[in-house]
């Protein structure tokens, strides 16, 4: 059986999509769902004596919102093989240490907390940015998480070729059964004179056949291995964050990639992957690769 797919909760409306999401998302995949929820209940309230018969309003608390989001899932997929645990670490150190190699981490885009009308929690954007899986924030509302576009959108950059990130949207696309719309930016530079001849009319086709020449050497390995995958290619001028942005709420899934590097201890998230977490109409899947020798301006 494959690594279970994991899904974060916490008793919030954010959460509880989320494992909606998961549950879709298991299924596709037929791996099991593994639900947890991380609470410190202990150290606040002491642990109660061997020998008592009463449990910590912490401890039931706990229990209750891993128990909702349980029967929730039960009852959107009876079949699907699931499991749950309450875990004594703090939210972002456990789901952390849950996200193996070979794990799915999913988590709702805002949490519990005076904090929750934030564009993004502090859980989801630090899992984001630290963990060594893919991790997906569940954003969008109720009617564009109900919607089916039928498409996965990909930003890809100069380094993504046959990246993890482009594997992670080929599948996505495949097990969906839906269109990947490939999108790659570009810029003139900043240090051109606008009517410089490269630039000037046409000239800035020329970057754009750069660009469409990088993306097809990008897509090649995984097309071949998804033949099915319906593909739709897009190098266009301007800022990545805003064109992935502007086209997520028409997409089923934005997949960015997120440079690590070993060894490094801190938030790791592009320009693109840190907007797209803000302000994605639909679920962001953050993909970690790593980071090429030379530094990349835009992603």
């Amino acid at each position: 059986m494959e690594s279970p797919l994991v899904v974060g909760v916490d008793g919030s409306d954010g959460s509880l999509t989320a494992v909606d999401w998961a549950v879709d998302e298991a299924v596709r995949h037929a791996r099991p769902l593994r639900i947890v929820h991380a609470s410190l209940w202990e150290r606040y309230e002491g642990v109660v004596p061997d020998w008592s018969t009463d449990r910590p309003s912490g401890q039931v608390l706990a229990e209750n919102i891993v128990a909702t989001a349980a029967e929730r899932a039960r009852r959107r997929a009876p079949g699907l093989p699931l499991t749950t645990e309450v875990l004594a670490e703090d939210a972002t150190t456990a789901l952390l240490r849950e996200g193996g190699e070979d794990t799915i981490l999913v988590v709702g885009s805002r949490g519990r907390g005076e904090f929750a009308d934030l564009l993004l929690g502090s859980v989801g954007l630090v899992v984001a940015a630290r963990a060594h899986c893919p991790v997906v924030v569940v954003r969008g509302d109720r009617h564009a998480l109900q919607a089916r576009h039928g498409r996965v959108l990909l930003g890809v950059g100069e380094h993504d070729v046959d990246s993890p990130a482009v594997r992670f949207a080929f599948r996505e696309a495949a097990v969906r059964d839906a269109e990947l719309d490939v999108v790659h930016t570009w810029r003139r530079p900043a240090h051109e004179a606008v009517d410089h001849p490269l630039l000037s009319g046409d000239g800035g086709a020329a970057f754009a056949e750069r660009s469409s020449e990088m993306l097809d050497k990008a897509l090649e390995a995984a097309a071949s291995d998804h033949p099915q995958v319906r593909l739709r290619r897009s190098a266009v001028e301007g800022a990545a964050h805003r064109a992935l942005t502007a086209r997520s709420a028409a997409a089923d899934l934005l997949v960015v990639g997120a440079r690590r590097r070993a060894g490094l201890v801190g938030l790791e998230l592009g320009r693109v992957a840190h907007r797209a977490l803000h302000h994605s109409s639909c679920p962001v899947a953050v993909v970690p690769q790593p980071r090429p020798e030379s530094p990349e301006e835009d992603w």
